[in-house]
Order: structure tokens, then sequence, then C-alpha cells
């Protein structure tokens, strides 16, 4: 045996022993790892079958010797690229199902076969014989149709591989890179090595490719020891980012946009892969079509800031947060919640506990609230404030005579008269039962009076049509303006509305009356 054989059987006995090593290594230590860890070492397992193969197939003597070993490496060689791409594809997290597995080894498995009888049938090899200058165990063979298809199947599976990692590099964090540097190298030596060897330019009559395994093996076992391939990976960070119901936004220091997750993306289907690395204020501009909903440099002096956004009729909770390492300023983090069905349940709620159900107008207690807030600002501002109270005359008559469905149609037309009048002037709400009240912020008694006899001309022109039946409506109004008092409370200024009010029922309704301090009486105001 020449020095140059025993070079060659060294090396592949080399990348035999590095890979059995591998195996036995994540068997004996499993427990401490991933699943992943099951894939990879049947992938160790098929390359330490393939290199020791053909190690003992270079101490053939005879033709049938090398057929024999040739065999025996197809057991390992063939599967040993798809099990490195499934080994890849599980490592970035790439979704495995039954049907893909079964897919990737079928063709694997029909090489195996068709190598073992390739006697019967040469669509393997159309040739195999002992190689006529250099002698047994160099080979030359001549290939058949199935040998292009196993080919170019095992170069596309490791170039698949190759290529998942290199589209993977630009989202993976810094910390989790040497791994993919090794895992490249891992893909990229045995590929190149194939390569060589298909175009004819390695030494004749034999394959290359175990003697370079040993490198990657080498490669293999640096990750697991030094960078815990099996026990930190993307993957294990993929898993639980995006699996956060919440919209996670990374920024760097500049705030371009470094990093996002699935769910922010669900979010924001404008999102894509291409916007990393673009500035997070151009970014937002172009999305909700505004570039100050909240300011990235005023959140960034901030430990942490809360707000609330619409995007696209959808409401969000942004919460953000700096990244720092100890003192130093590293990025920022922003967390979209969605809230728009608690929103629509807020306003449900709101609308339930401060807006009358039949007329869809204030009711007394938002009345209260909001009116409450008027009588401090107009005292403070010494601006005037005016109250006017009314009520639908005779309304339990009506109520008697034509029941209580036409009372409510009768509330909703006046309150839909009212509405259409005052046209966003004051604050309108329903009192109670056939009351109601409005407050002018900015206007005194005598405005408040005119704009009383304009509701009340209007109700009274305006009758209900309804069932076959047209209903005369008419209503009496008192009005009340906040007096120099500083101690007078709302519930005073309602009180003296009140009085005017029944006042001008007493001078025969459908009339305007005012309340006078001055002299603490009632002056008729038509």
């Amino acid at each position: 045996m020449n020095s140059q054989l025993t070079t060659y059987i060294t090396l592949f006995c080399t990348s035999g022993i590095l890979n059995l090593y591998l195996f036995i290594y994540v068997f004996i230590k499993r427990q401490q790892f991933t699943n992943i860890k099951n894939v990879f070492a049947v992938y160790c397992l098929s390359i330490t079958i393939y290199c020791f193969a053909a190690a003992f197939g270079l101490t053939a003597s005879s033709l049938e010797e090398i057929k024999f070993w040739t065999i025996i490496q197809y057991i390992g060689m063939p599967f040993s690229a798809p099990l490195g791409l499934l080994f890849i594809m599980q490592y970035l997290g790439v979704k495995i199902t039954k049907p893909r597995v079964i897919l990737l080894l079928a063709i694997p498995m029909i090489s195996f076969i068709l190598v073992a009888t390739n006697d019967f049938h040469h669509f393997h090899y159309k040739s195999y014989m002992v190689h006529p200058s250099l002698g047994a165990p160099f080979s030359t063979i001549e290939i058949g149709i199935w040998y292009l298809v196993h080919g170019m199947f095992t170069f596309g599976s490791m170039l698949a591989a190759f290529l998942l990692l290199i589209f993977r590099w630009k989202e993976t964090a810094k910390m989790y890179r040497p791994q993919i540097i090794a895992l490249l190298v891992g893909q990229l030596v045995p590929m190149v090595t194939a390569f060589i060897y298909l175009i004819g330019v390695t030494p004749a009559g034999f394959d290359p490719v175990p003697m370079v395994l040993w490198l990657t093996s080498i490669l293999y076992l640096w990750s697991i020891r030094t960078t815990r391939l099996f026990t930190v990976m993307p993957i294990a960070k993929d898993a639980i980012f995006h699996s956060i119901s919440n919209g996670v936004f990374v920024l760097d220091e500049q705030y371009h946009l470094i990093e996002f997750n699935e769910a922010g993306r669900r979010m924001i289907p404008q999102l894509n892969k291409s916007m990393i690395g673009q500035d997070f204020k151009i970014i937002w501009k172009s999305i909700t079509g505004v570039s100050d909903s909240f300011n990235l440099e005023s959140v960034g002096n901030k430990q942490e800031m809360v707000l609330e956004i619409e995007i696209a009729e959808n409401f969000y909770q942004v919460r953000t947060s700096t990244l720092q390492d100890r003192y130093v300023k590293k990025g920022l983090l922003i967390i979209l919640t969605e809230i728009t069905e608690l929103k629509r349940l807020q306003s449900q709620l709101e609308k339930q506990a401060y807006f009358d159900e039949l007329t869809q107008v204030f009711n007394r207690r938002a009345f209260f609230q909001h009116c409450g807030k008027k009588l401090e600002h107009a005292k403070a501002a010494q601006t005037p404030l005016t109250v006017i109270l009314f009520d639908i005359d005779y309304f339990k008559k009506v109520n008697d005579t034509y029941g209580h469905m036409i009372g409510d149609q009768i509330l909703k037309h006046v309150a839909q008269i009212c509405q259409t009048k005052l046209n966003e002037v004051g604050l309108f709400a329903r009192y109670g039962g056939e009351e109601f009240v409005i407050a002018l912020e900015g206007y005194t008694a005598n405005e408040g009076t005119e704009i009383a006899n304009e509701l009340r001309h209007a109700i009274e022109l305006e009758s209900l049509v309804a069932a076959d039946l047209i209903v005369s409506i008419t209503a009496s109004f008192g009005v009340a303006q906040l007096s120099n008092n500083k101690d007078e409370t709302l519930t005073q200024l309602l009180n003296n509305a009140d009085k005017a009010l029944y006042a001008a029922k007493e001078e025969g309704r459908n009339c305007v009356l005012f309340y006078s301090e001055k002299v603490n009486s009632i002056n008729r105001r038509t």
C-alpha cells in the first residue's frame, strides 16, 4: 500500500472517528440538549458509515470488494446531505413535517436500493470497473441516469442548507453568528469538494469528500462546546420571540429597525424584512401616515413610556423602554398591544354609563360630570354659564292617551329636534322622565332665553307623525344664569332653572321664563 493511499485512508478514518465521537457525545449528553440533537445524531451516524466504508473501500483488492464497500457507503452517504438539510431547518425553526421528511429521504433510499442492485439494471452506474492504470482499490465508472438524479439532489440539499443559513444571517443576533459561521463552513466544505469531484478536478479513482469531513466535524464540535449549539440557538429565541402575542419592535441606538416579531407583522401587514436597517421614524410615517405619533427622541430619554395610538381603525397601546448595557444606551424596545376590542368594550360601557338608552343623548350622570367642569371653568375665567331646563307639556296625558310606545317616540323626536337646532352648541342631556337640560358656557341668560325660544318654536311646529297619528307637542322652559356668588353650586343653579320652569308651567306652559336673582322673582320672556 503506497503512502498516498495510506494518507487517504487516514483522513477518511479521521473524519469517521470524529463523526462517531460526535454521535456518541450527543447521545450521551442527550438529556442536556434540545430535540435538534436527534436529527444531528443520525446525521453524524450517516457520515460515520460513509467515511469508514470509504476507508475500507480503499483496502479492496478486487472489483467485488470495491462494489461491496460502495454499497456500504450508500447506507450513509446519500442520507447525509438531506439529513444535514433537516438539521439546518430544525436549527433555524423551519417547520418540519412528516411529508417533508419522507420526501427528502425517499431519493436517498432509492439510491441505496439501486446501488445494491445495480448489476441487474445499471440505472446508477452504466459500468463499474477497476481503474485500468491505477488498479484496485481505485475504480472508474460510467454514470447512469439515476446517478445524475442522486448527484443533483445531494448537491441541491447542501446548497439549500447553505442558502437557508445565508438568508437568516441578517436577522440573526450577534451572539448566534459564530454558530451560523460554523454551520455555513460545515455545509460549504463538502459541497465545494463534491462539486470539484463531479467536474473531475480531484485525483481519479475515488471520492474525496470523506477526506474533508473531519473539518466540518471539528467545527460542529467547537460550536457544541463553546457556543452551546444545542442549548442556546436562534430557534430558542425565535420560539419565544415569535410566540409573543404582542407586537415587538427592536431599534438600535440610531432608531433603525433591527428586529420585529410575527405578531408585529400581523398587526402591521405593511412591515417586511426589507425594512430591517431602515430609520424607524420613516417606517412609522409610512405605516401610520403621520410622523409625530410619538417622538422617538423624547421616548429614548425616558426609561419607559406608555401611550395609545390608532392605526387603520385599530387601537394599540404602545409601550416603549430603552435597551441599555448598564448605563450605556443600546437601543429602544417598542411593544404594541392591540386594544381595539378593549376600546370597543370601554366605548360600550361608557355609552351605557353616560348616554340615555332611548334618546342616545347624555344622561343625568354625564351632565353632572361635564357641567361640573364647565361650572368650575366659568368661575375661574369669570365667563357666563346659563342652564336651560325644560320638559314636555302634558306628557303623562300623551302616554295615557296613545300609549308608552308613542311616548317614547315623542322623547326621541324632541331630542332629535334639539340636537339639530343646537348643532353641538352647549351640553345637552336627558335629565329624567320627560325632562331635558342644556348647559351653555359663555352664554348669558338673555342669550340662553333666545335659544330656548328657538327650541320651543321648533318643537311646537314639528309635530310627531307616527302610526297614522299626528301628535302636537309643546314644551315649557326655565332658564337660569350662574350668579356672581363664587359659592354657588351646580345643584343651586339647576334649582333656579327648575323654579323658572315651574313658573313657566304656572303661566300656562309652552313658554320660556328665566330666573332673576336681583328681584328674586320670575320674569316672563317670550
